[in-house]
């Protein structure tokens, strides 16, 4: 007989993962920001410019999700973009002075969320619970992987 679906590690970190994501929405809906856009602007505020590419890869969207993402945050005015001086195609995404005042304010916000999990946990705690959930996401990053490989011949 299988344990009971409480005991899934799957189910646990879904459920992990929808109350974040509920918990983040509610807090950006205020701010009229998605987690995408949300994300777009903490990415950009630490790492500069960067291309549309490059955001897709690092907020895990396609794209063209990305592509419709940064069209929108532009017409806010949140974001710049301009052709990057090393390749004429690629448009470089950078923060304006709405965007980082928005995107400072958002934040205050959602790292109380941070701020209470952190404290919810002893500092052992909190560096084992952070060393274990980057090992999930290598299980799972791997896994899918394979599922998504081609059957060998």
């Amino acid at each position: 007989m299988e344990a009971p679906i409480e005991n899934d590690l799957c189910t646990r970190i879904k459920r992990s993962e929808q109350a974040l994501m509920a918990h983040h929405e509610a807090v950006l809906r205020a701010y009229g920001l998605t987690m995408t856009q949300y994300t777009v602007l903490l990415i950009l505020s630490r790492e500069g410019g960067m291309s549309g590419a490059q955001l897709a890869r690092s907020c895990g969207v396609t794209q063209q999700t990305m592509s419709s993402v940064l069209t929108n945050m532009e017409n806010k005015e949140l974001i710049h973009r301009e052709t990057s001086p090393v390749h004429g195609k690629v448009q470089i995404a950078t923060l304006t002075d709405e965007g980082r005042a928005l995107f400072d304010h958002a934040y205050q916000e959602v790292i109380v969320l941070e701020d209470a999990l952190t404290n919810a946990f002893t500092p052992a705690e909190h560096a084992s619970l952070c060393e274990l959930l980057e090992r999930a996401t290598t299980v799972l990053t791997e896994q899918t992987r394979h599922a998504t490989a081609p059957p060998a011949t």
